[in-house]
């Protein structure tokens, strides 16, 4: 599959990589990707998200998916389906916070254990690949460029498919903003 990608998408699995590193955590996961989207320039994704979401909207972009880390990756659906069953995910995390510390949930701890030395992808962001590769058959397109990661990633459900809506990037804006830039 990595062989239909383009040089701008092989710069955003490259970026999550980096991103995950610097982070400290143990796998590439779909918010590693959007992260790396949100880093690039002069691609078709980079064009879309600039009208989409805009540089000065990105932090509240980023404190979002640092929020949802630190609720151990819980959406708002997974939150509110344990409200239902009056589990207080907030209360939770605050009371793991104080016992061990900010972050605790997060998942991503630099001392969670063996590891290889190489990223391994995680389930999720395997899943953002996969849906990429079908976004781009779905479009007729030959290649999979950085703009198919984009949209896979408003279409995968999950926290990061939750902040971007909530942010004004969907599937539809996504494509939208896509198509008027091929047409430009």
């Amino acid at each position: 599959m990595f062989e239909r990608f383009t040089k701008a998408a092989r710069a955003v699995v490259k970026g999550a990589v980096e991103h995950a590193e610097r982070a400290g955590a143990t796998v590439v996961t779909p918010e590693h990707l959007l992260l790396s989207l949100l880093d690039g320039e002069g691609t078709r994704a980079a064009g879309a998200l600039r009208v989409l979401c805009p540089p000065d909207r990105r932090p509240s972009l980023v404190a979002a998916l640092t929020d949802a880390r630190r609720r151990a990756g819980l959406s708002r659906a997974d939150e509110e389906a344990l409200a239902d069953l009056g589990i207080d995910v907030g209360a939770i995390v605050a009371r793991v916070e104080e016992t061990h510390g900010e972050g605790a949930l997060a998942g991503d701890r630099k001392d969670s254990g063996w590891w290889s030395g190489r990223r391994s992808f995680s389930r999720e962001a395997k899943t953002v690949l996969e849906k990429s590769l079908r976004v781009a058959l779905a479009r007729k397109d030959r290649e999979i460029g950085d703009e198919h990661i984009l949209l896979a990633l408003t279409t995968t459900g999950g926290v990061v498919a939750e902040v971007l809506a909530d942010h004004g990037v969907t599937y539809a804006s996504v494509d939208t903003a896509v198509s008027g830039a091929a047409t430009a």
